[in-house]
């Protein structure tokens, strides 16, 4: 009885620890009239409980206000809405502005750092900033120098700063934090420079670190024990090291530029790590662990409780960064805490998010060639391993060799665009693309701050289709079905966005915003903004009236042709030549537009 009270005391202590510091931040989480976290909450589920706009009157939609970021190039993420006041953020120099929308929108403050330009050219696929994140009185903002900014959120002082990594060895910074108890979760960009990838916890207080988290390297930095396991089985001594030649992985990526989750439940946080280091896959035998991997982590200590690695050894660049979904569903007739996630390599995983226990493994696009699936037999000695078309192998073709027809191309299936689920369909809304590639990998020698990519890409449209680039689909997580499809003439660049009024929104590289019934993918409304859509929508509601917000302003690696003046058809990694006709439909821009019914 003495140990089941002690244990019954510290159960409570933890979790009234946690409820402590985790209870102003949730509470304006929950707040549907506030969106207060780029995912709009902490499961990644970018649904809002708001109904004013609804199915049956979203198509009187109209532009409510706009506002000019002052910005060219991509404009990615979303804008914040804290009580009355918008902050909304841009892409490289990664201003903030804090708008006061109970006085039209006035500028209350206005924080522009300044950076080193020289950053620019070592950021990969277009100077792009996720968005800001909000906390304890603090906006913060990763900037692209990977300078971590915790400003006063009522006059936007610094109230302290973090060098996050070093932009002179190629580490740099796309994606937003994630504030989460008394921390805020740090990711870094790179993987196409070399740079061993990592999570960083800092103390919100004052920046000081907590722990980092290595992609790969030694037990000791990549926070493992010995309860730390892979679909099931202990990960072993040396994990992170022994998959790998030599000392490859002291520069072998596994980079984290994409989203967070958290479940405060289990006190778990779920991420993804992306490609190794180089794109050559000759140059790295092995499974190069831990790269293209899930990872569950105690947001306390760092440790990791389970990973899985989606793609072992890597020979496409299908990046495992994609955002983790947390829903509670019924599955096999048990009632279930799953994870959900699109990858890049064109796979919808459903996974058991407690014990990392692996349930689907889908294509979510038909077109995908290079695997012919995983093997989802836990007794087999390649459980949970995607079985690799040699036809499509860029290793086994060789060196100097272009491997042609491969699909998805390297920006995946889906790339960091998010994906939203509704509770009420229990449907999720995938932005895709629909895009195939060649592939020729060569040798290539490593210097710090210099480009380690090691292939030359060309892109195109997946043939024996509807000769566009993307879909927007509705995918059934527990099945691994594709439930509906809507064709795109690009690829879906733009976060999705679901709510309690039935519908869904997204936005597509030509600029169009555009609303559909979650039921049925029924378009109900569209309307063209000033640039092409690669931003997140939120929604929010000022003086009883609900709002929807979108960033405008082409870029991303799909528009890195229109946003850096790119004419080279292999620019881009193959991407300039594979959209080279998008710039027939937008032009660059850098625009938040504000839609609401009107009164």
């Amino acid at each position: 009885m003495k140990k089941i009270l002690a244990l019954t005391t510290a159960m409570l202590t933890s979790m009234s620890g946690i409820a402590a510091a985790n209870s102003d931040l949730q509470k304006m989480i929950d707040d549907p009239n506030q969106w207060v976290i780029q995912t709009g909450d902490y499961k990644n589920h970018r649904y809002s409980t708001l109904d004013q706009i609804n199915k049956d009157n979203v198509g009187d939609l109209q532009v409510a206000w706009t506002f000019s970021t002052g910005v060219l190039r991509g404009h990615e993420g979303s804008p914040l809405v804290v009580g009355d006041t918008m902050y909304v953020h841009t892409p490289f120099p990664n201003i903030v502005y804090a708008l006061d929308l109970a006085n039209e929108g006035k500028i209350i403050w206005k924080y522009e750092p300044k950076q080193d330009p020289d950053v620019i050219p070592v950021m990969c696929c277009d100077t792009v900033n996720r968005g800001v994140a909000y906390a304890e009185g603090k906006v913060f903002l990763h900037q692209a120098d990977t300078t971590v900014v915790a400003l006063n959120a009522e006059t936007g002082a610094v109230e302290w700063s973090v060098k996050n990594g070093d932009a002179a060895v190629g580490e740099t910074n796309t994606a937003t934090v994630m504030p989460v108890k008394d921390k805020v979760m740090v990711g870094i960009s790179g993987g196409e420079f070399g740079v061993r990838g990592s999570v960083t916890a800092y103390n919100i207080a004052d920046g000081s670190l907590a722990w980092r988290a290595y992609s790969m390297g030694p037990d000791e930095d990549i926070l493992v024990d010995e309860n730390t396991t892979h679909l099931g089985k202990p990960v072993g001594a040396d994990s992170g090291t022994n998959t790998w030649e030599g000392d490859q992985w002291k520069i072998g990526g596994g980079t984290t530029w994409g989203w967070y989750s958290y479940d405060a439940e289990e006190n778990l946080m779920y991420y993804g790590t992306g490609n190794p280091s180089t794109w050559n896959p000759a140059q790295r035998p092995g499974d190069n662990r831990w790269s293209m991997t899930v990872m569950a982590r105690d947001v306390d200590t760092g440790i990791a409780k389970w990973f899985y690695q989606m793609t072992p050894h890597d020979e496409w660049d299908y990046d495992g960064v994609n955002e983790m979904i947390l829903t509670e569903q019924e599955i096999d007739g048990v009632e279930r805490k799953l994870l959900t996630h699109f990858d890049r390599n064109g796979l919808g995983y459903t996974m058991d998010r407690v014990s990392g226990e692996l349930l689907v493994a889908e294509k979510f696009d038909p077109v995908v060639n290079w695997t012919t699936g995983v093997d989802m037999d836990p007794a087999s000695d390649t459980y949970g391993r995607p079985a690799v078309v040699a036809e499509y192998s860029t290793e086994q073709n060789g060196e100097d060799v272009n491997s042609t027809g491969i699909c998805p191309a390297a920006l995946g299936s889906k790339d960091q665009q998010p994906a939203a689920y509704s509770p009420k369909t229990e449907l999720f809304y995938v932005p895709t693309n629909h895009v195939c590639m060649d592939y020729e990998p060569f040798r290539v020698s490593y210097t710090a701050g210099q480009p380690y990519v090691g292939a030359t890409l060309a892109m195109y449209p997946a043939p024996d289709s509807h000769g566009g680039m993307g879909n927007f689909i509705a995918w059934d997580n527990t099945k691994g079905e594709i439930v509906w499809s809507l064709p795109e003439q690009f690829s879906v660049w733009s976060g999705a966005m679901a709510t309690a009024g039935d519908i869904v929104f997204y936005g597509t590289l030509e600029g169009y915003l555009k609303a559909i019934d979650a039921n049925t993918g029924e378009e109900l409304y569209k309307f063209k903004t000033p640039s092409g859509i690669i931003g997140n929508f939120m929604t929010y509601t000022h003086a009883g009236k609900q709002y929807v917000a979108i960033l405008s302003g082409v870029g991303g690696w799909a528009g890195i042709g229109l946003a850096a003046g790119l004419t080279n058809p292999n620019d881009g990694l193959g991407a300039v030549g594979g959209y080279a006709a998008l710039s027939d439909y937008t032009a660059l821009g850098g625009q938040m537009t504000v839609f609401a019914l009107p009164d």
